[in-house]
């Protein structure tokens, strides 16, 4: 059945309204107003369809102290409307139950299956969702679930989307949860987390680069995830910046990853390779207390880190660009290095005005920009009810 335009409008403007009270939490009507470009009369007729479908709340706000009447205040219903947020990582799987306008509402991790097989480790998530789901209210309603695939899941163990979402669907379906999983690599999803909740918030052009076993980015311009065909792009720690360097694990030599990555680090510290992750934040520390062979190490790393990042100034001048994984600690400890090659390599125009940051949602940033996939459906069109 074909759609009026009247209606189509109708559906947009529950969707925008819908969207900001998920991003910015409980908001006035009167923001709403102001924020959306519609007037008064609108807004009350589209918060009043959202509550009747169970959506929102609105309420009035707590005394003011200001003269006049106050604005209805509209709030995301998240105890009654959620979605699950999965995170199949190198040594960890995580699940989280979360309420529309992102809040928590209930979480669990657990070691990923050992081995080369994927299919533990989808059973694992499903496990942990189905623990999770005991604890739904009665009532409650399903939008949809998301994924975060790290790359070094796709690229070490060779696991692939098409083989991960049909099993993680029927996993799904068989607890009753309707809609097939929406799938992303865990730096582009991190990058939607830090943009939409974190430290990017407000910014539309956005580099987030992650490092654990490897280098991998997720990539935001002009307001828009940039995740090439397949969803695969973004692979910047095979970007090859040292050609007579070592040779990577791909295949190539002197791949941004061999002088920036872990094994990389780690190799110049003169230390082995346990814990991911760990280990890197033990060699920084060594740094920091003057070990000669972790302080030549980290402002090794930390020269070729400016390195990579001055060529991916210059190609997408962003306004911002966020370390996480191991890339935290290493840029927190040389960041001086990072900005004194970035100031050297970068075009003025392209580097003047970059912020480098930290992720403020930490390791959980892959986590959240999944939720924020689960709940993309049901924000591109509130009333659609469709299983």
């Amino acid at each position: 059945m074909s759609t009026s335009p009247q209606e189509s409008v109708r559906r947009q403007n529950l969707g925008a309204l819908l969207r900001y009270v998920h991003v910015r939490g409980a908001t006035s009507r009167a923001e709403l107003t102001s924020r959306l470009g519609l007037n008064r009369s609108t807004i009350g007729a589209l918060t009043a369809d959202l509550a009747t479908a169970g959506l929102i709340d609105e309420g009035v706000p707590h005394e003011t102290g200001r003269a006049g009447r106050p604005s209805i205040v509209v709030s995301p219903r998240s105890s009654r409307v959620y979605g699950y947020a999965l995170s199949l990582e190198l040594d960890a799987i995580r699940a989280a139950r979360i309420g529309l306008g992102g809040k928590v509402l209930d979480d669990r991790a657990a070691a990923r299956p050992p081995g080369t097989d994927a299919a533990p480790a989808v059973a694992g998530l499903a496990a942990l969702v189905a623990d999770m789901q005991r604890t739904a209210p009665a009532g409650a309603v399903f939008v949809g679930s998301g994924l975060a695939v790290s790359g070094s899941v796709r690229h070490h163990l060779g696991w692939t989307d098409d083989a991960i979402e049909p099993a993680l669907t029927a996993a799904l379906d068989a607890l009753h949860l309707p809609h097939r999983p929406i799938i992303g690599g865990s730096a582009d999803l991190a990058a939607l987390a830090e943009h939409t909740r974190g430290a990017a918030v407000g910014v539309d052009n956005v580099i987030y680069l992650h490092g654990d076993a490897g280098i991998s980015a997720g990539i935001i311009a002009g307001g828009r995830r940039i995740t090439g065909y397949g969803g695969h792009g973004g692979e910047v720690g095979h970007m090859v910046v040292n050609p007579s360097g070592r040779l990577c694990g791909c295949g190539s030599r002197g791949c941004w990853e061999t002088e920036i990555g872990e094994r990389a680090l780690l190799h110049l510290a003169g230390r082995a390779v346990p814990t991911p992750g760990a280990a890197v934040a033990a060699a920084v520390r060594a740094a920091r207390s003057g070990d000669p062979d972790a302080v030549a190490a980290v402002e090794h790393a930390a020269g070729w880190l400016g390195f990579g990042v001055a060529n991916l100034v210059n190609i997408f001048n962003p306004t911002v660009v966020v370390f996480g994984g191991t890339l935290r600690e290493l840029y927190l400890a040389g960041a001086d290095h990072v900005r004194t090659r970035l100031t050297a390599m970068a075009l003025p125009a392209c580097r003047d005005h970059v912020g480098l940051r930290t992720p403020l949602l930490g390791n959980d940033a892959p986590l959240v920009g999944a939720a924020e996939l689960a709940f993309e459906r049901l924000l591109s069109d509130p009333l659609d009810t469709t299983p």
